[in-house]
C-alpha cells in the first residue's frame, strides 16, 4: 500500500512563477528521501494554481518529509508566505480501485 498526498496551492496574484521556481529544487530533494516514490510538480491551467502530487511508501515517510530541512526552509519558509490558499489532502488506496 502507498500513501498519496495532493497539495493544491493558490498563489497570491503574480506569484505563480516565483512559487514554481522555489519549488523546483524540492523535486530532486524529495525524491532522494527514503520512501518517496513520486513528487510531481504541476502548474494549473488557471493562473495562480500549483499542484504537487506526492507518493510515499507509508504515512510515516510523508511525516519525515515534512520534518526535512528542505521542506521547512523552502515550503514553509519561502513558499507559504506567497500563497492565498493551501490545501493538503492525504489519501490512501481504495479497495478495488486501480492503483
Amino acid at each position: 500500500m502507498s500513501f498519496v498526498v495532493i497539495a493544491r496551492y493558490v498563489t497570491n496574484p503574480g506569484k505563480r512563477d516565483e512559487v514554481l521556481d522555489l519549488l523546483a529544487p524540492m523535486v530532486a530533494a524529495s525524491l532522494a528521501e527514503p520512501g518517496c516514490r513520486r513528487y510531481g510538480l504541476h502548474a494549473g491551467t488557471d493562473d495562480g494554481v500549483v499542484a504537487i502530487v506526492e507518493e510515499y511508501d507509508t504515512e510515516a515517510d510523508f511525516a519525515a518529509h515534512c520534518e526535512s530541512e528542505h521542506f521547512k526552509r523552502i515550503v514553509l519558509g519561502q513558499v507559504v508566505p506567497l500563497l492565498a490558499e493551501r490545501v493538503v489532502t492525504r489519501c490512501v488506496p481504495v479497495a478495488g480501485a486501480d492503483a
